[in-house]
């Protein structure tokens, strides 16, 4: 299913469910009050100071919460995306130091990671999103590419001032690849998912003690509201995920723009 009509459907409940039940529960209190004057005018009198003072507190709170939760998913995915820039950056400097080496040699090399590029853009990267976790093809691959260099005795002092820094990029790769697996999971713990939809239920229902649903205006206020808050959780739900929650989400970037023939 499409975030966006994730999206849209869960704004739409909101607003229904927030709409249908000041609706209902202000006909009830017309029904009431026809019925008996003095209700309708002890219910204009109903909200005490009190409880709209503990109704603002309420809300501000919870805004900071749910602000802190968005910023922290937003910090995180930045940092996963950075982590993507560093594996694949090391990897394209790999392959540009190769140049020093003997064609077949290069031509190994370069081979081996463009098999490895294309395995993590078109395979593993949907794997990962699904599953949460790396393929074990790509660090067979990644092995593969080591052992290129690692393996390879210099053949002269330009090799040999080359083989140092190229090793040096291999561990940035794997250590990036690590991080990757990581950031793979989702940020946030349950504990405060809960917080977040318990707190957004308890904000959305202190509506419906101060009297709202009385006009059209009051209605728009309640149901704009409530999307507001409905969109809110989706977005952090949305950023939970730093690399996407759909498959089909592309969110590798970095190694397509650096390796345009193997993606």
């Amino acid at each position: 299913m499409s975030e966006w009509l994730v999206l849209a459907i869960a704004m739409a409940a909101a607003c229904a469910v927030v709409l249908a039940v000041t609706l209902l529960r202000t006909r009830r209190q017309e029904a009431l009050a026809a019925g008996d004057p003095d209700l309708q005018r002890d219910d204009e009198a109903a909200t005490p100071d009190v409880l709209e003072y503990m109704t603002m507190m309420v809300g501000v709170v919870y805004a900071i919460v749910l602000g802190l939760a968005i910023a922290g998913v937003w910090e995180a995915r930045g940092s996963a995306q950075a982590d993507v820039q560093r594996e694949a950056q090391a990897l394209h400097e790999i392959s540009r130091r190769a140049e020093v080496l003997p064609r077949d040699a290069r031509a190994e090399l370069r081979e081996d990671i463009d098999a490895y590029v294309s395995h993590v853009v078109r395979t593993e990267w949907p794997h990962m999103i699904k599953h949460r976790e790396l393929t074990q093809r790509g660090d067979e691959l990644l092995t593969e590419v080591r052992e290129d260099i690692a393996l390879r005795t210099p053949a002269n002092e330009l090799e040999a001032q080359t083989y140092q820094p190229m090793m040096e990029r291999v561990a940035i790769v794997q250590d990036a690849r690590t991080t990757r697996e990581q950031n793979a999971a989702s940020t946030l713990p349950g504990v405060v998912w809960f917080g977040l939809i318990i707190g957004a239920v308890v904000t959305v229902g202190l509506i419906f003690t101060m009297r709202m649903g009385r006009t059209y205006r009051e209605l728009l206020v309640a149901g704009v509201f409530s999307a507001l808050i409905a969109f809110l959780l989706f977005l952090v739900w949305d950023f939970d995920a730093p690399f996407g929650r759909t498959p089909g989400t592309s969110t590798a970037e970095s190694f397509e723009q650096l390796f345009p023939g193997s993606t």
